[in-house]
């Protein structure tokens, strides 16, 4: 078992490759659940519970349905169902457990279902760990490491912006910028420090 290859795998998914800030992905629930810290690390900890469920579904569907029947082409579907599932289980037990984190979260809970960076990881697994429809060694794992720390990315992303925009509300933002405009600016300059993770050689 090749731990260098984990490594690099966790490393390029939380820093170098972050769905938010360097492929862009999830962009919707940045910006909309990043005003405060609470709701920020409650739909972190949705997202990372949803990706790596998903992704340990989706490389069984792919693996044991979708390629021994020929139906590649309906990997999309298959993982936008499978997604689509795991976000009502979230949404569920949100409202359950936590009732004030469900209504500070809103629409976005539901909107985990067409977060692309979900739905981009599991698509990133597939192309990433099979070569001509074929499972590469420890891509299982693979897949699983992936998934989960793209959610601690995403979680790491989204709670760097809810400090930043919590202090920015005690600050003096021209009326020009308040708001929406100044989180933008924000998320530009966080992507290109994160940008900046790419220089690493492994």
């Amino acid at each position: 078992m090749d731990y260098g290859k984990f490594m690099t795998i966790a490393i390029s998914a939380i820093f170098i490759n972050n769905f938010i800030l360097t492929r862009f992905l999830g962009l919707c629930p940045f910006i909309g659940v990043s005003k405060q810290t609470k709701p920020a690390l409650g739909m972190g900890a949705a997202v990372i519970f949803v990706m790596t469920l998903s992704g340990f579904i989706t490389w069984i569907v792919y693996k044991y349905l979708l390629v021994p029947f020929g139906l590649e082409y309906l990997r999309t579907i298959a993982f936008i169902l499978v997604i689509a599932v795991f976000v009502q289980a979230v949404e569920m037990a949100m409202a359950k457990l936590s009732p004030a984190l469900y209504r500070a979260m809103g629409i976005y809970i539901p909107l985990i279902t067409t977060n692309c960076a979900v739905l981009g990881v599991t698509v990133l697994n597939v192309n990433m760990f099979f070569k001509k429809d074929m499972s590469i060694g420890f891509s299982f794992i693979a897949s699983l490491l992936q998934a989960f720390c793209a959610g601690i990315g995403f979680m790491l992303a989204m709670l760097l912006m809810s400090g930043i925009r919590e202090r920015l509300d005690l600050t003096d933002v021209p009326q020009s910028l308040a708001g929406i405009p100044i989180a933008f600016i924000v998320a530009s300059l966080m992507s290109m420090a994160f940008l900046g993770f790419s220089g690493f050689k492994f």
